[in-house]
């Protein structure tokens, strides 16, 4: 017994007629009734009765043809399920940002991604200052928005999104209250930094040099965003950020001031040259359709 044979017989079921069977299976009348005869043979059953209108499936016939249709669905799902692996539609995309990664970007992607291969359970993976990229060399996520700037070696890369630059203020100080401020206006306060990320990455977000070309005034270090915000609540020191983490991660005792003469942060989705993986190239065509739908700056 053959899963063709199978497919037949539901076919001929639903007709109830060999000759429109045979028209809907692109084989020849003669050729689907021998494999009819054939399969009736081996089962030691008559499945149809024959008269002039065409055929009608006996009592056996129709507890046959009962177990074929589930039979040959069944075939059907294994297909459609070796079929979802093969376009990608299936498994597991770790997906990697810092902080607030790309902004909303980030959310809208994942969810529109999910949206279109229900069968991926897409698994959001944060880092901290400039660690994603490693993390993409490293095998640890798939696919991520990297901040520049960034070591990008072995990575493909585009620029997906860009966006303002903030400076993070204790909600009590003499500048929270302003619509935007220069860099050089809060030259002298303590800057947090962080010792874990690469010197250049440092520098870029302490702006240093400074346009005047004074360097910041290193405050405390930290080792991600929370014990960031916590010192500069308490008034140890003011940070730089994008503006998506002033919306991200709003406080009451903190106060966000849009930063007027420094560039604004750009993130690229990136992952490794020459892969191979459906779900990060899905991915990527997803993030590249939202991102051009992106007001610029946003």
């Amino acid at each position: 017994m053959e899963l063709r044979q199978l497919h037949y017989l539901t076919v001929i079921a639903e007709e109830e007629n060999l000759g429109r069977a045979a028209r809907r299976l692109f084989v020849s009348q003669p050729a689907l009734s021998y494999a009819l005869k054939g399969l009736e043979s081996e089962l030691g059953v008559r499945l149809f009765d024959r008269h002039s209108g065409g055929v009608s499936a006996t009592a056996a016939g129709r507890d046959v043809i009962a177990e074929a249709l589930l039979t040959v669905r069944q075939s059907e799902r294994v297909t459609a399920a070796a079929q979802r692996h093969s376009r990608g539609e299936t498994g597991v995309l770790r997906v990697g940002f810092e902080a607030s990664g790309a902004g909303e970007l980030t959310t809208r992607a994942r969810a529109e991604f999910s949206r279109r291969h229900p069968g991926v359970r897409v698994t959001p993976r944060r880092y901290d200052w400039g660690q994603e990229a490693d993390a993409l060399r490293d095998g640890l996520t798939d696919v991520a928005f990297v901040w520049l700037p960034n070591d990008l070696t072995g990575l493909e890369s585009e620029l997906v999104h860009t966006e303002p630059r903030v400076v993070g203020l204790p909600s009590g100080h003499v500048l929270a209250s302003r619509s935007g401020v220069s860099v050089l206006e809060v030259g002298e306060e303590p800057l947090l930094w962080t010792e874990r990320a690469p010197r250049e990455w440092v520098d870029w977000w302490a702006v240093n040099p400074r346009p005047d070309g004074s360097s910041p005034r290193w405050g405390p270090t930290n080792d991600n965003v929370e014990e960031m915000l916590e010192q500069v609540a308490e008034g140890t020191a003011i940070c730089f950020a994008p503006l998506s983490m002033a919306r991200y991660y709003a406080r009451p005792d903190l106060a966000w001031v849009p930063l007027t003469d420094v560039e604004p942060l750009r993130v690229v989705l990136a992952w490794v040259k020459e892969t191979e993986n459906p779900l990060v190239l899905g991915f990527a065509g997803v993030v590249r359709e939202l991102s051009a739908s992106e007001p610029p700056g946003r």
